[in-house]
Parts: C-alpha cells; structure tokens; sequence
C-alpha cells in the first residue's frame, strides 16, 4: 500500500513536468501557453515550432507516461494499483504543480500510460485513432472517440481492474476537449492537413 502511494505521488510529479514548455524555452520558441491555441501539447507547438520540436514534446509527453507505470511493475505494486498510478500521471499533465495547475489535454501522456500498462490496449487505442482520423479528418474527435472507447478496451481485452480509474481518465480527458467539441459541433475545428487559427 505504502509502495502504492509513493508512486502515485512520483507519477503526478513526473506528469507536472510540461514537456512543450519546456522544450519551446530551450528552443527559444514562444511559451505555448501564450500562443496559438494557448495549449501546451504536441499539436500546438508543432503550430509554433513545427516538426522537431513537436516531436519531441510528443516523444517525452508519452515517456512521463510511461516510465512511471514501469517503475510501478518494477517496484512490485500490485497489478490492480497500476492504473490508479496511470491516472496520477495523466493529471500530473492536465493539472502540473510545477506550472500553475495549467496542463494540456493528456492524450500523448495517457498513450504513454497505456503502453505501461498493455501495449496490446494500446494498439488498440492508437488504431482506433488512425482510423478515426482517416475517415473524419479531426485529430480532436479522433482522440475523443479513442478515449471514450478505452474503458471498453480494457474491460474486455485487458484489466477489468483498469476499468474504474481509466473511466475516469477518459471522462477528464473528454471534458479538456471542451473546446474542440464546440468547434466539431460548430462546423469550425480544423481538420488534419489544413492550418486550424485556433
């Protein structure tokens, strides 16, 4: 239980590490909070910077992720506990204690969670996404419907212990998507391959 604890707390601190923030600073880039979609994630700083520093952001935004879930299996917590340390380090992005609780929307940490706990679920996640986004075009609903779907995933490919806190990770992660939902809804979010002003 003790081993537990400590890594929900180390998995929330690794997850407050905002990797586009960061990264833009060293890249003598403009903050992402301040820019473009005033988002700190992949897809705005690759409005921003373009394609090195997105990926990279990409790249570390699903390793704090994933590094905690595999120091959690490591460490020997037990195995229903894993997706609990999963959530802690998505809400470490959405909601980072070491840049004012201003986080991104947590789709690239919660890949990077997904991979620690199963890579099968996330496979099945990431096509979801591909396939989403080939048929619509909308990177936003794609990782909408691919996280609405996840729990699902789990509960019958996976975990059924990973159901309860995964559920409440994709209701978190929709409920960021706030304001790409208004714009799906609206005819105005932009579509992948075209410049979205937003």
């Amino acid at each position: 239980m003790q081993s537990t604890i400590i890594m929900i707390i180390i998995a929330y601190l690794f997850g407050s590490v905002c990797s586009a923030i960061i990264i833009c600073k060293i890249m003598r880039l403009p903050d992402p909070r301040s820019t473009g979609s005033h988002n700190p994630g992949t897809t705005n700083v690759l409005r921003i910077g373009g394609k090195l520093p997105a990926g990279l952001t990409l790249l570390f935004d699903v390793l704090k992720g994933l590094l905690p879930v595999l120091i959690a299996k490591y460490i020997g917590v037990l195995h229903q506990a894993l997706a609990w340390v999963a959530l802690a380090a998505v809400l470490g992005h959405l909601l980072p204690v070491f840049f004012k609780f201003k986080g991104g929307k947590g789709v690239a940490t919660m890949l990077g969670v997904l991979l620690g706990l199963s890579w099968q679920l996330a496979l099945m996640v990431i096509g979801t996404w591909l396939i989403v986004a080939a048929i619509f075009r909308f990177s936003s609903l794609a990782a909408i419907v691919a996280t609405l779907l996840t729990p699902a995933y789990a509960f019958w490919f996976a975990d059924k212990s990973f159901v309860i806190p995964l559920t409440l990770l994709a209701v978190i992660i929709v409920l960021r998507h706030y304001e790409n939902i208004k714009r799906l809804l609206a005819g105005t979010e932009g579509r992948i391959g075209k410049k979205n002003k937003t």
